[in-house]
C-alpha cells in the first residue's frame, strides 16, 4: 500500500513526493524499495503488487523496475485501506483465486529482515488454504500512544493467538496499563490471508464496496480498466480495513463464503517502526553523544544541543546551538523548526504556508 502522502513528515514529505519514495534513512534505498527488499528472493517481482495514487505510478515504476507495470494499481483518489485492499484482492482473485496475500504499508521500517521473513513464512503457513485472517502484532517496547493495540486472547496454534479486541490509540495511562497487563501488541497494519478470504470478508461486511469491485472486475486486464476504475472507485466508502473487517471479526467466529473464520495475531519482534513522525525517525538514526541525529546529505554541527533530529539536504551546512528536543527540517526550499513534543501539530503548521 503506497498511496499515502506522509503529512507528518513535512517539509520532507509532500503530496508530490511522499515519504515512501524518499531515502529517509540515508541508506541509498527509499522506504518503498526497502519494503520490497525485505521480502527477499522468495517473493518474485511478478508476485509483487503495489496500490498507489495514479499520480505516483511513474515513481513506483522507476523505483521498482522489476515489478511488472500491470502490477501497479492506480487509485484515482484516496479511499483508505479497505477499498485499497479490495481493489488488489479482486484483481488478483480474477487470475489467481488460490493465492495468499501479505498486505503491508510501503513506508514502514524493519531492522531484522531475516526474522521478518521467518515470521511471514510462519504466518503464511497458518492462513494458506484456510479462511483464517492473521495480523502481525509487534511486541511493545514502551507505552506508546501513537499506535493502535491488539488485545490477544487464547492460544490458537503454535505461536498464533486469537484476537480478543482491537484498541484505538490510547492515552498514556491506558498504554501503561496495557504493558503492565501483558498480552497487548502494537497494530502494525500487516495482514496475511488467502485472497478468497479477503474477497469473502469484504463481501460480507462491506457489500457496497464489494458491489463496486464486482463492477470494476468486468474490465480487469482490458483496455477499459483505467476508465472503469476512475468512474467507480471514487464511489467507495472511505473506510479502513480495521473498521471494515478486523474489528468485526475480533473476539468471535464468523462464516465467510461458507467457511468459519476468525482473526488471529502472530506476535513479532523484528525491530519495527511505522516511521510515522520525525520522532520515530529519530529513534532509528545513528546519534552523537548528545542524542542528536541527522537525515540527508547535509553537514550539521551541534553546539550545546541535545536530543534533536535534523534533515539537511543538497549539501547544506547548519550549526545548531542551544536546542533541546527539536526537529529542524530543511527540504523543498522550506524550513521547519519545532519541538519534538509538538510534532503532532506539523500538519497544522504546513497549512500555514498555504494561506
Amino acid at each position: 500500500m503506497a498511496g499515502g502522502i506522509g503529512s507528518r513528515f513535512w517539509p520532507m514529505s509532500r503530496p508530490e513526493r511522499p515519504k515512501q519514495f524518499i531515502d529517509v534513512l540515508g541508506v541509498g534505498r527509499t522506504l518503498l524499495q526497502l519494503t520490497v527488499d525485505r521480502f527477499g528472493k522468495d517473493f518474485a517481482p511478478e508476485n509483487t503488487w503495489v496500490v498507489t495514487s495514479a499520480a505516483y505510478a511513474d515513481m513506483v515504476a522507476e523505483q521498482l523496475p522489476d515489478v511488472p507495470r500491470e502490477n501497479i494499481l492506480c487509485e484515482p483518489c484516496m479511499r483508505n485501506t479497505a477499498p485499497c485492499i479490495a481493489y488488489v484482492a479482486w484483481k488478483i482473485f480474477a487470475k489467481h483465486p488460490n493465492a495468499s496475500l501479505v498486505v503491508t504499508p510501503a513506508d514502514h521500517f524493519v531492522v531484522d529482515q531475516e526474522e521478518f521473513r521467518r515470521v511471514v513464512s510462519e504466518g503464511l503457513n497458518f492462513v494458506c488454504g484456510t479462511s483464517n485472517v492473521l495480523t502481525l502484532g509487534m511486541s511493545p517496547t514502551r507505552p506508546d500512544t501513537g499506535y493502535g493495540y491488539i488485545q490477544s486472547a487464547h492460544k490458537a496454534s503454535g505461536n498464533v493467538l486469537a484476537v480478543g479486541a482491537f484498541k484505538e490509540k490510547p492515552v498514556l495511562e491506558v498504554a501503561q496499563k496495557y504493558l503492565a497487563e501483558g498480552g497487548y501488541f502494537w497494530n502494525a497494519g500487516i495482514f496475511l490471508w488467502d485472497v478468497r478470504t479477503a474477497v469473502d470478508a469484504i463481501r460480507k461486511f462491506e457489500p457496497e464496496v464489494a458491489e463496486l469491485m464486482d463492477a470494476m472486475a468486468t474490465s480487469f486486464y482490458t483496455s477499459a480498466e483505467k476508465d472503469t476504475v476512475a468512474n467507480l472507485f471514487p464511489k467507495c466508502k472511505n473506510i479502513s480495513i480495521d473498521y471494515a473487517v478486523m474489528e468485526r471479526l475480533a473476539g468471535h467466529a464468523e462464516t465467510l463464503g461458507g467457511r468459519e473464520s476468525g482473526v488471529y495475531v502472530l506476535p513479532a519482534n523484528f525491530g519495527w517502526s511505522d516511521l510515522g513522525t520525525w520522532g520515530s525517525l529519530h529513534t532509528q538514526l545513528s546519534k552523537d553523544d548528545g542524542g542528536n541525529a541527522v537525515s540527508g546529505s547535509g553537514e550539521v554541527v551541534f553546539v550545546e544541543s541535545h536530543d534533536c533530529v535534523v534533515r539537511a539536504v543538497g549539501g547544506k551546512k547548519m550549526v545548531l546551538q542551544g536546542l533541546e528536543g527539536y526537529i529542524v527540517a530543511e527540504d523543498n526550499n522550506t524550513l521547519l523548526v519545532c519541538k519534538k513534543q509538538d510534532e503532532q501539530r506539523i500538519k497544522q503548521f504546513s497549512e500555514l504556508l498555504k494561506k
